[in-house]
Order: C-alpha cells, then structure tokens, then sequence
C-alpha cells in the first residue's frame, strides 16, 4: 500500500475566509480546524480535501498550480464566474488571446484558476475540479505517477496527465518552459500514509522514485516535509 493524496493545500493569510471563497465556488462544506485552520471536505470517500493554512507571508508571483473548474453549459460557466466575482474575486490577465473561450480569475488572495468553457474533452467526467494544472517536468508527472500509483492518462511532448483509478480531479504538468521556482509554493500536496505504514518505509519508498527530504523530522504539524524531483514541497502526515 501507498500514502493517498489527502489534501491540496493553500498557504493563506486569512484561512476562514479564504475557505468560504472556495466553499461558494465549489459548493463544498467549510470546516474550521485547529491554529487558525480551515479546509473543504470532499464530495465523497474518493475525493480530496482543500486545506488552508496560515501563514504570515504574503503571495508574490504565479503560482505553480491552479484549479481548472468544468462547466456543463455555457450558462453554467457564466454562473461560475459572476458566483467567483460575487464572493471577492478577481479578472486576472495572463496574456489569454481575446478568442480563448476559458475565463482566467483569481480567488481573494490572489491564487489563479480557470473557469473552462463547456465541451473541454479532455477533462469530461472529471467533477467540478477538472483538473490541477501545474509546471513541471515531464519527470515529475511521472514520479507522481508512481508515488500516488494513479495511472498516467496523458505522456506525449513532455506533457504528463495523472487520475485515479477512482476517476475525479486530473493532475496535469505542462512540461517546458518550467516557471523558475522564485520561494516555497503557496499550494502542495499533503499525502496521508496508509494505515500500518511507518513514515520512514514511505520516505525511503519516495526518495528511491527521486524525492528529497526538506529538512530532518517532522515540522510542526506534524508532517515529514520532502520535495519531488522538481524541487515542489510536500508533506506527509498519519493517518486521521
């Protein structure tokens, strides 16, 4: 058995209020957790949590990942956006041509996402978060590919795709150019270790697919903190 993706995480300088902005997007239950935490929980068994936690420095530069939300009609994908706006989010420019049917926003902080146009094959049956879009390499796609044992659905021009075998959100890595990695990422993976597993077979398993360790022990959440190949941090933690 191996760790499970438990938790996309957002570094937020108002976790609460951060966490009812995705609520409203999503449609997902709020829940407050401890030090100033709060997170979404999953539509079902399958599907991950969106934890945000707090921090004191503030989002400098794009990050390395966002949200690619589905619509099923045109008029959902209005509703999405204008539902975005309501909430406190933003337009933002990412130099998108004027024919680009995707609406490129921005939640309360800054973070970036799309609200795609309806049609998109490539995330049809995804759920309302088709997809998390990352830079990376082509290496690091398949690395999460086997630290997660999600198959890969996508490997062609140095673009990876991964999904469950549950089906739901696809993780995507865009491959070259990578954006330089300018300070810790805003948003990581939080994998929780399968039950019976200790954290150091987990770490040896990771690093020996060409993960790092970021620091010795655990951090103050408890968490063993480790880097993939592509330098991105991520956490384990035991199981709940």
């Amino acid at each position: 058995m191996t760790s499970r993706l438990f938790a996309i995480c957002f570094d937020a300088s108002r976790p609460s209020d951060l966490a009812r902005f995705w609520s409203g997007v999503l449609d997902l239950e709020s829940v407050e957790g401890p030090n100033g935490e709060a997170e979404l929980l999953p539509p079902d068994a399958t599907g991950f949590r969106i934890r945000f936690l707090p921090v004191r420095e503030p989002k400098t530069g794009r990050n390395r990942a966002h949200f690619d939300l589905t619509s099923a009609s045109p008029e959902e994908q209005l509703r999405t956006v204008a539902r975005a706006l309501e909430l406190g989010g933003d337009h933002f420019d990412v130099g998108q041509l004027p024919d680009e049917e995707h609406v490129v926003l921005a939640d309360p902080e800054g973070n970036e996402f799309c609200v795609i146009e309806a049609g998109n094959r490539f995330l049809a049956d995804t759920g309302r978060i088709g997809a998390l879009a990352c830079d990376g390499t082509q290496r690091v796609g398949r690395f999460w590919s086997e630290a997660l044992r999600w198959p890969l659905v996508w490997d062609q021009d140095e673009e990876t795709a991964i999904q469950s075998p549950d089906g739901g959100t696809k993780i995507t890595w865009g491959g070259p150019p990578v954006a330089p990695k300018t300070g810790p990422n805003r948003i990581c993976f939080e994998l929780a270790l399968p039950a019976g597993i200790g954290p150091e077979t987990e770490t040896d398993r990771l690093l020996s697919l060409g993960a790092t360790r970021d620091g010795t022990g655990e951090d103050a959440r408890g968490r063993v903190p480790m880097r993939d190949p592509d330098g991105n941090e991520f956490f384990l933690r035991r199981p709940r």
